[in-house]
């Protein structure tokens, strides 16, 4: 399919913009937020029945004294958040089915106008969203603006050759985000991560592209490769996207590719980019595009330099679902201070994973929570090609990928761990697996926990 110029277009103009908004100070940002958000908050009152029936009287109100939306509450209202009446959910999840049955292209706008997507739905419902070209034009640009901090340049003599390792199916959105960005600027290979490694090999060693794009999970997989003299790639950066990238397949990647080759970003399909690592290896959160809000279980704002169980998004570009304090169950720490890069955007000092990957197992005196980075610390040294927990009636089943061999030091490790942390009774069960199981949009989530009941 030939390229939306008018798409790119607007791209194009958008990422400039973005570049302009780097040499800002603090108090530029802040002006631009508040003047965003008040155009957010008068739009979304003006052009959505739900927004009108729910925030009645809190017109004035400030932000943190908003109510929160969920994604069980978009979905329930959808009909009613979305601000043009000639889109309904039941067209927009029939389009996803079609697209799914028939592996459409997705970088083809739906009825001319629209780019629609759907969230994974790995912790229960997914979100469905839709954004108009101007919506996705930002939506693209803040993506592009991950390059643009990596110092990953383009112009027509100097296209970025792009390859992604990530989901082939048409209705996430670094499906969509590929095939929309695919053109002589950005010539782009898709590969869905749920390929054999063989073969991924040889699609990458064919491409070699400038610019690697990959599920985290799966770059200490490439990087091995790379390292054991299969993969023959030279990227001028690499992009570990959509999950946290373990330390283990940090190292790699480093060793592989150089340790200022690898970059990070932190993005949702609610929000497209939220931050990135500048070049001196800092995340910044991207405020002028949304705010953020990191806060506890009862959606309270927790300090800075401390961890929030819930992030809470206002995407202030977004007019045809207006997201105002929408949340999301990621685990993040915002961090004081501000970084000799000079930009004027705040730190992000971990994202530490969804809420749901926190485990509740037996102690002696009740439920014990169990943090994600319990596992990181015992197992990510012993399965260099991954590793995954998943609890089941009886107690933990711990996979082990490829290489490794240390069964009995990894139950040692985690009964260990476990054990200082007051968990009680349990039985941990490790297998020896040829890989991480992927899901069907080719994640390999690291904890899984018992479906909610």
């Amino acid at each position: 399919m030939a390229p939306d110029l008018r798409l790119l277009s607007r791209t194009l103009v958008a990422r400039a913009v973005l570049e302009r908004h780097d040499r800002w100070d603090r108090r530029t940002l802040r002006d631009h937020q508040a003047r965003a958000l008040a155009r957010l908050r008068s739009h979304a009152l003006a052009a959505s029945p739900y927004y009108r029936r729910t925030r009645a009287g809190l017109e004035n109100a400030p932000l943190s004294e908003l109510p929160v939306l969920t994604k069980d509450e978009l979905m329930a209202n959808w009909d009613d958040v979305c601000t043009d009446k000639s889109l309904r959910l039941a067209d927009a999840e029939g389009r996803l089915l079609q697209a799914e049955r028939s592996m459409l292209d997705p970088g083809r706008p739906w009825r001319g106008r629209w780019w629609v997507a759907a969230t994974g739905g790995t912790t229960g419902r997914r979100a469905v969203l839709a954004w108009n070209r101007i919506e996705w034009a930002q939506v693209l640009a803040s993506y592009a603006r991950v390059n643009d901090w990596a110092g990953v340049g383009v112009d027509l003599r100097n296209p970025v050759r792009t390859a992604i390792v990530s989901s082939l199916n048409p209705t996430h959105q670094s499906a969509v985000v590929g095939a929309s960005i695919n053109s002589r600027l950005v010539p782009t290979l898709r590969l869905d991560a749920r390929t054999p490694v063989k073969s991924l090999v040889s699609a990458l060693n064919d491409f070699q592209p400038r610019l690697l794009v990959s599920y985290a999970s799966m770059l200490g997989t490439l990087a091995g490769a790379q390292l054991a003299g299969d993969l023959h790639l030279s990227p001028a950066k690499v992009i570990a996207a959509s999950e946290v990238l373990p330390a283990d397949g940090r190292a790699a990647a480093q060793r592989a590719w150089g340790r200022d080759v690898v970059v990070d970003t932190y993005a949702a399909t609610e929000t497209a980019g939220i931050a990135s690592t500048c070049e001196q290896g800092r995340w910044h959160l991207y405020e002028d595009l949304v705010i953020v809000e990191a806060v506890d279980d009862d959606c309270q704002a927790v300090p800075v330099g401390a961890s929030g169980t819930r992030l809470l998004v206002t995407p202030l570009f977004t007019r045809t679902f207006p997201l105002i304090r929408y949340e999301l169950t990621d685990a993040v720490r915002l961090e004081p201070g501000s970084c000799p890069c000079g930009r004027p955007f705040a730190l992000l000092g971990a994202v530490e994973g969804r809420t749901e990957d926190t485990l509740t197992l037996p102690g002696a005196a009740g439920g014990v929570r169990v943090h994600p980075v319990v596992f990181h610390t015992a197992l990510e040294s012993l399965s260099p090609d991954g590793w995954q927990v998943e609890q089941t009636d009886t107690g933990l089943v711990v996979r082990l990928a490829g290489r490794a061999t240390q069964d009995h030091l990894a139950r040692a490790r985690v009964l260990d761990a476990l054990t200082e942390l007051g968990v009680t009774g349990l039985q941990v069960d490790v297998r020896l697996v040829p890989s991480i199981e992927r899901t069907p949009l080719g994640k390999a989530p690291l904890v899984k926990a018992p479906p909610a009941s």
